[in-house]
């Protein structure tokens, strides 16, 4: 294997510019630079993580702090933030942040020091301010992705208004019978997503003047979960709905399901609206509201990778929103006369 020292001498540098020039320090000229990291290739010299942390004091690595693995949202954004980082030249550990209290705190108090991080990014987590405030004892850069977060940069959709576009479009169409099949208020996802769409779609409907007595069915967040809240809904053709507010598209999926099953033509018969833009979406031909995970997470990279090059190595508390965009297609028309 070779050594720094022979990438130094076909380079024609001294081993301490190599050493910088391989690690990314300042002070190397642009062409040093090029001769230094053209010999390394050359000779196959790979630089070791260890010796270039103990140089610049950094581990080339993000911690990224999520709930979940193998849910769409949260498997989106982890894609995008492993992609962006790849291209940063950085490594990713993944935390996945435990339910009980006794581990949750193992994890900001221990792992979080003991892996030695560049910067953190958190997916899906609502911090407690202890939390937030043991981020900031690791004078680290940290953005947040799904909410606000006090003391830390965050990006997230606004989830009221992403609920309200669904369901403007259906009133805008001349829908005045429609239900929200949403996330069970009991099992709320941090940020009270849940609620928040929940009272996007009945500020819609009160904006429009329209009365909405049993207007919420709750399910899981899930086709499975959509599919089964449609099937006791639409059973009964006196009391169903001319159209449904899904709290996400595999809610949406699930009830455009049912409905087939029962006879009931999407959209002639019922209009379905999501959020999201699920890769299931265009498949159901799904009217939705597109909100681009993966583009959050590769913001989040950007924001932490241009943070950990500044001065001070850390980011100001502020909210970025998120934007949204109404995607029309064939499960959305007006109203059965």
């Amino acid at each position: 294997m070779s050594s720094l020292a022979e990438v130094a001498r076909r380079a024609g540098v001294s081993k301490a510019t190599a050493s910088r020039a391989l690690s990314g320090a300042a002070h190397v000229s642009p062409a040093a630079k090029e001769r230094v990291v053209a010999a390394a290739a050359e000779l196959g010299y790979v630089v070791s993580s260890t010796a270039a942390s103990l140089v610049t004091g950094r581990t080339k690595n993000v911690g990224v702090i999520t709930p979940f693995i193998n849910r769409w949202f949260f498997a989106e954004v982890l894609e995008g933030i492993e992609g962006a980082l790849i291209r940063a030249g950085y490594d990713l550990t993944l935390f996945r942040l435990p339910s009980e209290p006794e581990q949750r705190s193992r994890l900001f108090r221990y792992f979080l020091v003991r892996k030695r991080v560049d910067a953190i990014v958190c997916v899906g987590v609502e911090l407690a301010p202890s939390e937030v405030e043991l981020i900031q004892t690791l004078r680290r850069p940290a953005v947040g992705i799904g909410g606000e977060i006090p003391g830390i940069t965050t990006m997230s959709i606004n989830d009221d208004k992403a609920s309200r576009l669904a369901t403007r479009h259906l009133i805008g169409l001349g829908h005045t019978r429609i239900v929200h099949i949403g996330g069970d208020l009991r099992e709320q996802l941090d940020f009270q997503v849940h609620a928040r769409r929940l009272a996007g779609f009945r500020g819609a409907m009160d904006d429009a003047g329209l009365e909405h007595p049993d207007d919420f069915r709750p399910t899981a967040y899930s086709v499975p979960g959509g599919y089964a809240a449609a099937m006791t809904l639409l059973s009964d053709p006196e009391s169903r709905p001319t159209a449904i507010v899904a709290g996400c598209d595999e809610i949406a999926c699930g009830v455009i399901t049912a409905a087939r099953q029962l006879g009931i033509l999407v959209p002639s018969g019922l209009s379905v609206v999501g959020i999201d833009d699920h890769p299931y979406a265009e498949m159901f031909g799904l009217t939705t509201v597109r909100q681009r995970p993966g583009e959050q997470g590769e913001q989040a990279v950007d924001l932490v990778v241009r943070a950990m090059g500044e001065p001070d190595g850390g980011l100001e508390s502020k909210t970025i929103d998120i934007p949204i965009d109404l995607i029309v297609r064939s499960s959305t028309t007006a109203p059965p006369r």
